[in-house]
């Protein structure tokens, strides 16, 4: 590669970062990707992007570094200029990266989303959100449902979570729950694929997505992008659907690239009603009508059901939650959270006197974090340090607010119970007339 090349950094966190660079990035022939930089999710540095996925110009493949190595990196590298490309952060942690960036010498970018969408030909409706935990998943759940009402074969197309052996993940199809196995899945991929599977839906994920997609469009009649964190769509939407917190007000102009997704949506769902304060509503709904005044607004509530409600009461209960929606989605509370106030627990067990190998680390760097225990499960030994700490809690009954059964993956000395939320909109069937004009019904 001549010096001529503009030499690049992509900032990323083993998703968007892959995605842009396989549709944008590897086809500028003036520019050469030096390296990735790795951060949120543990693990993923000190690899390399394969060169098979690379191309020709890349016969050693890509290596993937910390991102606090960022500065040395522009330094040691003749780096000319850094992209974002990762998602659920505030705006001045985005600015914070150009500022380091623009003082080791080089300049900042971030691509726009029409950039790296691809065009489909099938219908593509897009679930997204203003941060990761604002609902996309019940959201998603519900048009699926809404298309199976209307006769549509649906593929739903999962944002990228490649945390394994990226050869092997470049198109990844997800049929049965045996499949989720057989791909390895971490406990953060199976809660996002599982609820889809166990409702009939056919999965996608993984690297490649003109791929993904072209064997999305073979197997359905309808593509359902469901997003992850608060990224932005990697497929062009025939309607876009936003879904916005009102347990997080102003969040929704706040955090990159959600405030995007807010501004770019046909439909923003403000979820959560039932539990979210009034002016809290009125101040997602007024930031909407200022900054997508062509959006339309759909109110939702996610009520929360348990699978044995009763035996919920008088009980000292430990809570695990939904991992990323607890991390750097930032929440202090979720489902488990909620049912444990609803169905009448005694006590929230404290989780952290119990904490087992890295888990103690993640309630140090979350110090946010004090009821609740994430889910957290990105391998093997993880999942088994999840696994230790819930079974030395002292806690009659584990609450699993995850979208996945736990009690299935790990082994778990106490009764545990399931709670389950889904969307209902107000009125009920508000998005369903949306879904219709999209998919022909």
């Amino acid at each position: 590669m001549g010096d001529a090349r503009r030499r690049l950094v992509i900032l990323g966190a083993a998703g968007r970062d892959f995605h842009d660079f396989n549709v944008y990035w590897k086809q500028q022939e003036s520019v050469e990707v030096v390296a990735f930089t790795a951060t949120q999710i543990p693990n993923i540095d000190g690899r390399v992007y394969p060169p098979e996925l690379c191309g020709p110009r890349y016969p050693q493949g890509i290596p993937i570094v910390a991102e606090s190595d960022l500065e040395s990196l522009i330094r040691d590298r003749r780096i000319d200029e850094a992209t974002f490309a990762y998602s659920d952060v505030p705006h001045a942690h985005v600015m914070n990266l150009a500022a380091r960036a623009a003082a080791a010498g080089a300049e900042f970018r971030l691509l726009s989303p029409r950039q790296t969408m691809l065009t489909a030909r099938k219908p593509v409706i897009a679930v997204c959100a203003v941060r990761t935990g604002s609902g996309k998943s019940q959201t998603s759940r519900r048009v699926c449902d809404y298309l199976r009402q209307l006769g549509r074969k649906v593929a739903v197309v999962r944002h990228p979570m490649p945390y394994g052996d990226l050869r092997k993940q470049v198109c990844q199809r997800f049929e049965t729950v045996e499949d989720m196995a057989r791909h390895e899945c971490t406990i953060e991929e199976r809660e996002e694929y599982e609820h889809h599977i166990r409702n009939g839906s056919l999965v996608f994920a993984g690297i490649d997505y003109a791929r993904i997609l072209a064997e999305a469009e073979q197997a359905a009649d309808v593509v359902l992008w469901d997003g992850g964190n608060n990224d932005t769509p990697f497929f062009k939407p025939n309607l876009f659907i936003c879904v916005a917190d009102p347990h997080r007000p102003g969040h929704e102009l706040a955090y990159h690239p959600g405030e995007t997704n807010f501004r770019m949506a046909d439909v923003i769902v403000v979820n959560k009603c039932d539990t979210a304060e009034p002016k809290n509503i009125e101040i997602v709904e007024r930031h909407a009508r200022q900054a997508n005044p062509r959006a339309t607004l759909i109110r939702a509530s996610s009520p929360i059901r348990a699978s044995d409600p009763g035996v919920i009461r008088g009980k000292r209960v430990l809570l695990v939650e939904d991992g990323p929606t607890l991390t750097h989605g930032e929440m202090t509370y979720g489902a488990a959270w909620v049912a444990a106030r609803q169905f009448g627990a005694a006590q929230i067990v404290d989780p952290r006197p119990f904490a087992r190998g890295s888990i103690v680390e993640v309630f140090r760097k979350y110090g946010h974090l004090t009821q609740i225990l994430p889910a957290m499960g990105y391998g093997p030994t993880q999942m088994k340090e999840l696994e230790d700490t819930v079974n030395a809690a002292d806690a009659d009954l584990v609450l699993i607010g995850t979208p996945i059964d736990l009690g299935q993956l790990l082994r778990l000395n106490k009764l545990s119970v399931r709670i389950f939320y889904d969307l209902l909109e107000q009125p009920e069937g508000a998005l369903k007339e949306h879904v219709a004009r999209v998919a022909g019904g």
